[in-house]
């Protein structure tokens, strides 16, 4: 129960740390300073819970992370359905603090809608966020793939690699989709916004669930091709 906990823990300090810094500094295309704290502030919470909790748990804190390395034989179906029944659960609790935090009218939430991703970017188009979704998480379970092999261990660098490449693949989504790469953090974010009448998330939602566990698939078999 412990690797549960941590990824509860893991992956409402990527929630509220990064869906947090959106609402409070935007995260608009044309907003230079907030885009790029935005992707920090997500690539940093990674940095973090990797030091922290790795140990306990590998820090999947994220859906598709989690079904890759199932995919790639390192994790139980057991293990996969807690993993992401933890991750979820501590997506809502996240959001939860930033409710509170947010809900007083003391702090301004520039996103309006908790940090939830959206089509906006992409006009409202499902198959070019899809292809977007896909995109970036092939690209970062890769990279967890690869600094995580134990053919070709990068030792206590692996942390540092990985969120440097979730806040690279944000620099590019973030004015497309907002960036998920993770169904977890996409699904409290967008039942909050619904909860307070924005329902444009909840609408799209499916696109970043289904993008990036297509994302994470494709990378563990093609990992796997190479690897091997």
């Amino acid at each position: 129960m412990k690797k549960y906990l941590a990824e509860v823990i893991g992956t409402c300090v990527l929630v509220t740390m990064g869906c947090g810094t959106a609402m409070l500094v935007g995260c608009a295309s044309d907003a230079g300073s907030g885009y790029l704290l935005t992707a920090l502030a997500f690539g940093l919470s990674i940095v973090a819970c990797a030091y922290s909790i790795g140990n306990i748990s590998g820090c999947h804190i994220n859906p598709a992370v989690s079904l890759a390395v199932y995919l790639s034989g390192k994790l139980s179906l057991s293990d996969l359905i807690g993993y992401v029944i933890s991750q979820i659960i501590g997506a809502f609790v996240g959001t939860g603090i930033l409710a509170l935090i947010f809900s007083t009218g003391a702090v301004t939430d520039m996103t309006g809608s908790y940090g939830a991703n959206t089509l906006g970017g992409v006009n409202g188009s499902s198959v070019a966020g899809l292809v977007v979704e896909i995109v970036l998480t092939f690209i970062f379970v890769m990279t967890i793939l690869g600094v995580t092999s134990s053919k070709h261990s990068h030792g206590s660098f692996a942390g540092l690699v990985i969120g440097l490449t979730l806040t690279f693949v944000h620099i590019f989504g973030i004015g497309l989709t907002g960036t998920s790469v993770n169904p977890a953090r996409s699904i409290a974010p967008a039942v909050f916004a619904a909860i307070g009448g924005e329902t444009a998330p909840i609408a799209a939602l499916w696109v970043f669930i289904v993008g990036p566990l297509v994302g994470a698939a494709l990378a563990a078999f093609c990992y796997k091709f190479l690897e091997d």
